[in-house]
């Protein structure tokens, strides 16, 4: 399971909010809440979040190893 708890953190100390990536960065709010739900995003995504807060990917999502996201 990708977890992005790591995103709210470095979010919460950033000079940034989840109101300026919307208006300023055009960041739209289902990808917020597929941020909340720890729902998948595709690499572009992740490529602008760490652009805009200037971090590195593992500042963003964490691989958080777990039996129930298996695909068979």
């Amino acid at each position: 399971m990708i977890s992005y708890a790591a995103f709210w953190a470095t979010l919460k100390e950033s000079q940034e909010s989840t109101y300026t990536l919307i208006k300023n960065h055009h960041i739209s709010s289902s990808t917020l809440d597929k941020l909340r739900k720890n729902r998948p995003l595709n690499t572009t995504t992740i490529n602008d979040l760490c652009r805009i807060l200037n971090c590195r990917v593992q500042d963003v999502m964490e691989y958080i190893p777990s039996d129930n996201d298996q695909i068979l």
